[in-house]
């Protein structure tokens, strides 16, 4: 690989990429074009962050407002798909990343750049989801991962590695955790949380109201579903943004979407988290209860397994794969019904769906009613219940002979 000389940074403005940039220009004599993709983080986080770039070495910094696509063609088909890691982990972060990688690749192409940089750790899930997207997208372009690299292995070495560059960045010694925020979700590790005998207390979550603190009486919400999309909220029709903005904000003032896990990073490393997700919450309640009247057994058994595939597919970094590409085709098949409309109850952190309908139900009240009906022959089971079990009886007889 012959000396790069331009190489465009994923950057955040926070303590590790502020010092990525004069690393690199030091270690590379490099130089160093910051990329920073907006997905819903802080504003406090993007306030001024064009000029703590430039403050720190950076030639120039290019932002993307990228909120509206990573909802709606990233976090919506995968909801299709009922994705959830280890059962629980709505992908908040995983999501995030290979959109900021495609972006940060079709930027370094235009400038002609030759490499990418991200301040992903060497302990993280991160560093794998950036370079596969990198790998997939623009194989030919170099790759320098600092935290694999460098001999500054704390906050403290940071910060002192900045002072004596006299480059002024707000980060602190004090801070406890390591938080993660975009349009869909915010994560908070470390910290207390590091020991899973600690339990979390309120610096752990930053969206959502407590639920022993959230409202006395329950919120009831309308939602309206097409092809496994929600396209509206209480009759109000909403972009996929929009929509997410507004459940995160219902869901968030009801104490909904928090869970404390441990999961297995793909490393193989545990690690424990405490995850918001409000409004995908809700809208992941809404889709299931769809699915309940729509989809038969085994349609429902394979999106089951649609979901807990992807789910992996997602969290280890392989969106730009085959894949990827064929379980999200075959979750848009099996969406394509998933209409119709359900109303939930929001009340103290949880939500459920009280109410649901489809014109696409295969739920009938004539089939499946307690009382008499004039459609059903129960002595039809006889002959089904006899073939369902031949094995087994075949088997029973063979041990008697």
């Amino acid at each position: 690989m012959k000396k790069p000389n331009k190489v465009v940074l994923a950057y955040s403005g926070g303590l590790d990429t502020s010092a990525i940039i004069p690393w690199l220009k030091e270690n590379y004599d490099v130089e160093v074009i910051a990329f920073v993709a907006d997905i819903g983080q802080s504003k406090k986080d993007l306030n001024g962050i064009e000029k703590k770039a430039l403050d720190s070495g950076a030639s120039s910094c290019h932002i993307f407002d990228l909120k509206e696509e990573f909802i709606r063609d990233y976090v919506y088909p995968v909801l299709k798909t009922g994705a959830l890691y280890e059962g629980n982990y709505l992908l908040g972060t995983a999501l995030a990343r290979p959109i900021i990688a495609k972006k940060q690749v079709e930027l370094a192409l235009n400038i002609k750049a030759d490499s990418l940089c991200h301040g992903a750790t060497g302990k993280g899930n991160d560093q794998v989801r950036f370079e596969m997207a990198y790998a997939s997208l623009a194989p030919n372009l170099h790759v320098i991962a600092p935290w694999r690299q460098w001999k500054l292995h704390s906050r403290e070495s940071l910060l002192r590695y900045l002072h004596e560059r006299n480059i002024s960045i707000q980060a602190t010694l004090e801070k406890i955790y390591s938080k993660d925020e975009n349009v869909w979700h915010i994560s908070t590790e470390g910290g207390l949380l590091e020991d899973p005998w600690n339990q979390s207390n309120e610096d752990c979550w930053n969206w959502t109201t407590n639920p022993e603190d959230a409202p006395e009486k329950p919120e009831y919400i309308i939602l309206k579903l097409k092809k496994g999309c929600v396209i509206s909220v209480n009759d109000q029709q909403l972009k996929p943004l929009k929509c997410v903005e507004k459940l995160n904000d219902l869901g968030a003032k009801h104490g909904i979407g928090r869970i404390d896990i441990i999961e297995n990073r793909l490393i193989g490393i545990k690690s424990r988290g405490c995850y918001e997700t409000p409004g995908g919450t809700i809208i992941t309640t809404a889709i299931k209860a769809i699915e309940q009247l729509v989809l038969d057994r085994e349609s429902f058994r394979w999106r089951e397994k649609i979901g807990l595939e992807m789910s992996s597919v997602v969290y280890d970094g392989r969106w730009f794969s085959p894949i990827r590409k064929s379980l999200q085709a075959a979750a848009d098949e099996l969406s394509s019904e998933i209409n119709g409309e359900v109303m939930l109850k929001l009340y103290k952190g949880s939500v459920t769906a009280v109410q649901k309908k489809s014109p696409n139900s295969l739920y009938s009240l004539e089939y499946a009613t307690f009382g008499k009906d004039e459609v059903y022959n129960q002595s039809d089971a006889d002959g089904f219940i006899r073939l369902f079990s031949l094995s087994s009886r075949i088997r029973a007889k063979n041990k008697f002979k």
